[in-house]
């Protein structure tokens, strides 16, 4: 019996490739994971760069659900920040000057556009350029 090469056999199909299999999949994945998942397609759909994927310096829209919402001063000046998640990673969201924006709130999702920093090895996003997402879509 003759060896077939390792590059010649057939392989394994990334994602399940049944209706029963792909339940299977979803029933054994977590509720994050799914979540998660769901996030990257919406920002893929929204044409949004991921938030993994921004550098520091670099100019970017982002989508993704707000985890939580605080108000900090930051040197005396009140600060509403936001934690924005799109499932690769988070973003802190920082409107300077605002104690509260009418929307702005936990579980609420949003697209946010303007200049990436990084601050402390987490990326931020000052006084961002958003949109609220309708209610209706999450």
């Amino acid at each position: 019996m003759s060896a077939v090469p390792r590059s010649e056999k057939a392989e394994r199909p990334a994602k399940p490739a049944g209706r029963f299999r792909r339940m299977l999949d979803r029933l054994s994945t977590s509720q994050q994971d799914l979540e998660s998942e769901e996030l990257q397609e919406d920002a893929e759909a929204s044409g949004c760069t991921r938030i993994a994927e921004c550098n520091d310096r670099q100019i970017v829209r982002v989508t993704g659900t707000l985890r939580t919402v605080t108000l900090r001063p930051r040197a005396g000046v009140p600060a509403l920040e936001a934690e924005l998640f799109d499932g690769t990673a988070p973003l802190d969201v920082v409107w300077l000057g605002r104690r509260s924006i009418a929307g702005i709130e936990p579980g609420r999702r949003l697209i946010a556009s303007g200049r990436i920093s990084m601050s402390h090895g987490r990326r931020v996003l000052f006084n961002p350029k958003y949109e609220l997402r309708p209610l209706g879509q999450e």
